[in-house]
């Protein structure tokens, strides 16, 4: 038997479904964004650039561990990135074994162009929005995204 949508759930049922379409929606701008960055990027290779713009230098492993994917995709990731000179490796100070993986200035170069273009978007598309409902809509996603962070073992917390 279904759940009754004037039920007690309904709010949780109107949240799904919007994410659902939110999620829809950023995962075909990730693949825009990264093309915009470079033709052959996969889409995953925007998410790299915006942990690695916020982050700083950081392991395969621990990139690998934040998006939840295995060593060898990070792996075969970062390789393309790589070849395209936009991103490089350098080693670890803490650990002479690793390596680092950075932006190299190639790389975000591009990535702010991009974003900076992105963010001109949002602020037209949100035009005859309230600055207060803005901050209050980034809070709540922040909110969201680190208790989900939280919730899964081996992901770092969000800055």
């Amino acid at each position: 038997m279904g759940a009754d949508v004037h039920g007690p759930d309904q709010e949780f049922l109107a949240l799904e479904r919007e994410l659902a379409v939110f999620l829809r929606r950023a995962r075909a701008s990730s693949g825009e964004m990264a093309r915009a960055v470079h033709p052959e990027l996969e889409a995953a290779a925007y998410g790299l650039f915006v942990r690695l713009e916020e982050g700083g230098p950081q392991r395969a492993t621990e990139l690998a561990a934040y998006f939840g994917v295995g060593k060898a995709t990070m792996s075969r990731q970062l390789r393309a990135l790589e070849d395209l000179g936009l991103v490089a490796r350098e080693p670890d100070p803490a650990d002479g074994r690793a390596s680092l993986v950075r932006l190299t200035e190639e790389g975000l170069a591009r990535f702010r162009r991009v974003r900076d273009a992105r963010r001109a978007q949002y602020v037209t598309k949100l035009a005859d929005w309230d600055r207060k409902e803005i901050a209050e809509l980034a809070r709540l996603l922040h909110q969201l995204n680190a208790r989900a962070d939280m919730q899964e073992p081996g992901v770092p917390p969000r800055p």
